[in-house]
């Protein structure tokens, strides 16, 4: 059975940092992408990046140069470092996994098999 768990979120203030972390069970995850997405009340699921086995990375435009990417394949654990963070990052944090191969649409919810359970993040002003 494929499990994500999330952790690390909680409550900073604006311009602090944060590291989620992203633990993966029941599968090997070193060859496959491994993306966040987040959602705010009342708003769609977003896209925050996404991290390609080979160590590639690709973020949203609303957090890029701000937030990283980062994986241990041996650890089975992906990560997201946010820094400078902003009162419109409050959202709750996913990671998810996609299991099929390719895609050219990596930003899109659909496009992912498993799903974690998420973890608030809050940055108050």
């Amino acid at each position: 059975q494929v499990q994500l768990v999330e952790s690390g979120g909680g409550l900073v203030q604006a311009g602090g940092l944060l590291r989620l972390f992203c633990a993966a069970s029941g599968r090997i995850f070193s060859s496959y992408p491994m993306a966040w997405f987040r959602q705010a009340p009342g708003k769609e699921r977003e896209f925050v990046g996404v991290s390609w086995s080979g160590g590639g990375t690709y973020y949203g435009d609303s957090v890029k140069g701000r937030f990283t990417i980062s994986r241990n394949n041996a650890k089975n654990t992906v990560y997201l470092q946010m820094n400078s963070l902003k009162p419109e990052d409050t959202a709750v944090y996913y990671c998810a996994v996609r299991t099929r191969g390719y895609s050219n649409s990596w930003s899109t919810v659909r496009e992912y098999d498993y799903w974690g359970q998420g973890t608030q993040v809050t940055v108050s002003s």
